[in-house]
């Protein structure tokens, strides 16, 4: 076999692979002696068909398959011979037409393919025993703890029916129709809902009209949809919800005691109290990770300023193309309501990619120098949570990662960075700082922004206006620092579609993309 070199421009490459066909018609040759004593054909007794004949019948077929063999495992194995690593699928270009197609299966001429492909880049880790980050830490209060069991309590209050009117705080149960321009709409409709008054949970306008009803009561609730609503086709409408009050009951005492821990399954309201700090530590936890890996991220750009594969940089700016635009759907906003150009943003989103494919080429080294490794069992919890999220389709998904290539990289990239950040968080200098709840919550304002502007001051001595708002909202990264699709800092994730929600009077406003946040984490 002999391999030429076409094309070494930046990190494009380009080989072409000649197996000669002596090769090819020795190894059918072996393929032929080995089938000789297992065919069975009509006139030769077993084990004495001359291998003129099985050539004759079976040549081409074998010559086929090796063909196709070479083709699957040559163009890795010479790649990985010449010491380098593909930043992607290789391009196999086979140049032959029909008639020298038929000639190399023939074995009368050589088999000759291209191989198109781009190197990963190759670089120097830098020490990192300079890197420093201040880790934000909320001091949570016993007034917090102590709002949150009230929260909490108020999900198990118990109600009582009435005979008077619907007063704040009391719960009714109506079934309702809503209409828009005398038409009953799609999921404007619901019975035996049950509504706390005053609980904010439907749109505005819709509970207080329900303040003084009684059971038996008919009523007309006449609304206004947000402009802001999810649902497009109701966004900024009015409605009339013809109401009809089932029952009207009244708010039980709340009391925070044994006896209530006991009915949410819980020893005791110490328990309770415990386990509640628990969740708020765990929802402070998950800000302070996402800031001290952006500031672990933003430390690394600094110190590495190579080229990154453009193909790695087209698919991930594919991903953040399609996810702000999808937002920008959604909101049923423009660029020029978030003060920019599509151009613009498209330069400044293509920054963004560069800058993510780098950091994520970095951190694979970086976890493959440590060792880092992602076990099975963190393996199979990450397939458990994706089928968790899917209900009813868990073959699927499960059939979906064990048979789609890649798809099983795309479990373990976040992984392996997360653990690739804790392995950087016990060699660098971390100091502890109490910050307030409300400053360690905070979303920096232009984080897309703030980041390309990084990647741009890198490559560019002039920088375009970069959005004053970011199109794509926040969104959790995936951040995959692997061979196959290396990527740090905020990848807007794919969101599966929620099961389909009543248009009803419900309130909430269209739900964020995941937090964006490197890994979960920023850009």
């Amino acid at each position: 076999m002999q391999v030429t070199e076409t094309l070494a421009e930046g990190l494009k490459r380009e080989i072409k692979i000649t197996v000669p066909a002596d090769d090819l018609k020795a190894r059918m040759n072996e393929r032929l002696a080995e089938a000789k004593d297992k065919v069975r054909i009509n006139g030769f007794r077993p084990g004495k068909v001359p291998i003129a004949h099985l050539k004759k019948m079976y040549g081409k077929s074998i010559m086929a398959e090796l063909i196709n063999e070479t083709l699957q495992e040559k163009p890795q194995e010479v790649i990985t011979e010449r010491g380098e690593r593909a930043a992607g699928q290789p391009k196999i270009d086979m140049t032959e037409d029909e008639g020298e197609a038929n000639r190399v299966l023939n074995g009368e001429i050589d088999f000759e393919f291209t191989v198109a492909y781009e190197i990963l880049p190759k670089f120097e880790l830098q020490p990192t025993d300079g890197l420093k980050v201040e880790r934000p830490v909320v001091a949570i209060s016993d007034e917090e703890v102590e709002e949150q069991v009230k929260a909490v309590a108020e999900n198990a209050r118990e109600y009582e029916t009435k005979d008077g009117a619907a007063e704040d705080g009391d719960r009714v149960t109506i079934d309702y129709v809503g209409k828009i321009d005398g038409e009953a709409f799609d999921g404007g409709t619901d019975t035996d809902s049950q509504l706390v008054l005053g609980s904010d949970r439907f749109i505005p306008g819709f509970e207080a009209q329900l303040v003084g009803v009684k059971a038996g009561d008919e009523k007309q609730v006449t609304v206004t949809f947000p402009e802001d609503y999810p649902a497009e086709h109701l966004a900024g409408k009015e409605a009339v919800f013809e109401v009809s009050v089932k029952e009207v009951a009244s708010a039980g005492e709340l009391e925070i005691n044994d006896e209530l821990a006991e009915k949410l399954g819980l020893e005791s309201a110490e328990r309770l109290r415990g386990l509640v700090r628990e969740q708020i530590e765990g929802q402070y936890n998950q800000f302070t990770r996402q800031k001290v890996k952006r500031q672990i991220l933003d430390q690394l750009d600094e110190q590495y300023s190579f080229e990154a594969p453009a193909s790695l940089v087209d698919a991930e700016f594919e991903n953040i193309w399609r996810q702000v635009n999808a937002d920008l759907e959604r909101s049923g906003k423009t660029f020029e309501d978030e003060e920019t150009t599509e151009e613009d943003a498209r330069a400044e989103y293509r920054k963004l990619a560069e800058r993510r494919v780098r950091l994520g080429l970095v951190l694979s080294e970086i976890g493959e120098k440590a060792g880092v490794e992602v076990g099975e069992d963190e393996m199979q919890r990450a397939l458990y949570d994706q089928m968790r999220q899917y209900p009813g389709q868990e073959q699927e998904i499960l059939k979906f990662f064990r048979e789609t290539p890649g798809a099983a990289a795309s479990l373990r990239a976040p992984i392996f960075e997360e653990k690739v950040v804790d392995h950087l968080l016990e060699q660098i200098d971390v100091t502890d700082v109490t910050v307030s709840k409300e400053e360690l919550m905070a979303d920096d304002e232009d984080e897309v922004a703030e980041a390309t502007k990084k990647a741009e001051e890198k490559s560019a001595p002039k920088k375009k206006a970069a959005p004053k708002k970011k199109a794509a909202a926040k969104t959790e990264e995936k951040a995959e620092a692997t061979e196959e699709a290396p990527a740090a800092e905020e990848k807007p994730a794919a969101k599966k579609a929620a099961p389909k929600k009543k248009a009803a009077p419900k309130k909430k406003a269209p739900a964020k993309a995941a937090d964006d946040a490197e890994g979960k984490t920023e850009e």
